[in-house]
């Protein structure tokens, strides 16, 4: 798949998660086989860029691949602004969020709501693209709500102003995360535009994956909640859709060692007193499979010392084996 000049790996990419997608899932996932990784949304207020939030969602520092930053607002001027911020800050892509359904987001008449105003959409997409050299991308959803899915409009104005490249996911905003994704706009949105097309929404299995890209035809798949606590699905995708073959999950040796690395980088970037905080929603991703009665994650949760967490975690995934044979005997 090719964005602009860049050619990825392969058609696989993390999609942009505020609150999530930060230097340490974007590094694990990139060398789990994400093509592209994505930033968290980063606002277009310029009086926002010198926060803590801010600083930690710009740092990328030892990261390497193509640099992605999403920017977020409803301003053309300060989108543009924000893009040109961000290009000196190294990002290699911008891309534009007009999918975020989140209230705090729409009430700007940013993220998703932008959908309800194309004017608006055109003049933003125009600024920002006119602001930079390198490629813009967008992201959106099929519509604002379901009496008004209108994804193939706005891919249309995206291609005209210059957008290298389109991420659908497959709800309106009034959707929120709710229901089942729907891919019939999707495939109508590829159908309608020449860029390059990424389906977005529902996508957990690499089975699910090639069904996707099949049926819409789309060049590529983004893939967001599912990478949370699993970023070898990213590897299996890949696996699958290259041989047709399946691979196992991680191992219980390789899954320690991976959420004991990840929750040690969430340390070093954002320091202790907020790192033990960030870590509980990812260790609770990592074993929510295997902790299904919580047990583990209430009494890890209320840990406030990281070395005392990074024991547990040890001391869990070093009992782990034995509770999953006697699972598999009970089941038996």
């Amino acid at each position: 798949m090719q964005i602009g000049p860049y050619k990825l790996q392969n058609n696989l990419i993390l999609a942009p998660m505020a609150g999530v997608t930060d230097r340490p899932l974007r590094r694990i996932c990139a060398e789990m086989g994400a093509g592209l990784v994505v930033s968290e949304m980063l606002s277009s207020n310029p009086r926002v860029w010198k926060t803590a939030k801010s600083l930690n969602r710009m740092n990328h520092e030892g990261e390497s691949g193509i640099r992605s930053v999403q920017i977020a607002g409803s301003e053309p001027e300060l989108l543009a602004q924000a893009a040109q911020f961000n290009v000196e800050q190294g990002a290699q892509i911008i891309d534009i969020n007009m999918g975020c359904p989140a209230k705090k987001v729409n009430k700007k008449l940013a993220g998703s709501a932008l959908l309800q105003q194309p004017e608006l959409v055109k003049d933003i997409l125009k600024a920002v693209v006119n602001a930079v050299s390198v490629p813009v991308t967008l992201k959106i959803r099929t519509g604002w709500n379901e009496e008004n899915r209108n994804g193939v409009e706005i891919a249309k104005i995206a291609e005209q102003a210059g957008i290298q490249s389109l991420a659908v996911h497959g709800r309106t905003r009034t959707c929120m995360f709710k229901g089942v994704a729907e891919y019939d706009t999707i495939k109508a949105i590829k159908e309608s535009v020449s860029i390059p097309v990424v389906a977005n929404g529902d996508i957990t299995t690499p089975e699910q994956a090639k069904s996707v890209l099949d049926y819409t035809g789309a060049d590529g798949i983004m893939i967001g909640r599912a990478a949370q606590g699993n970023p070898w699905i990213f590897k299996q995708i890949e696996h699958f859709l290259s041989t047709g073959g399946k691979l196992n999950g991680p191992s219980i040796e390789e899954l320690s060692k991976v959420c004991i690395a990840h929750v040690r980088e969430i340390y070093d970037l954002y320091g202790t007193h907020m790192g033990i905080r960030i870590a509980r929603k990812h260790v609770g991703w990592y074993l929510a499979s295997y902790d299904t009665t919580r047990e583990f994650r209430r009494d890890f949760n209320v840990i406030e010392d990281n070395d005392l967490q990074i024991l547990a975690l040890e001391k869990y995934f070093s009992l782990l084996p034995l509770q999953v044979r006697n699972n598999t005997c009970d089941a038996a």
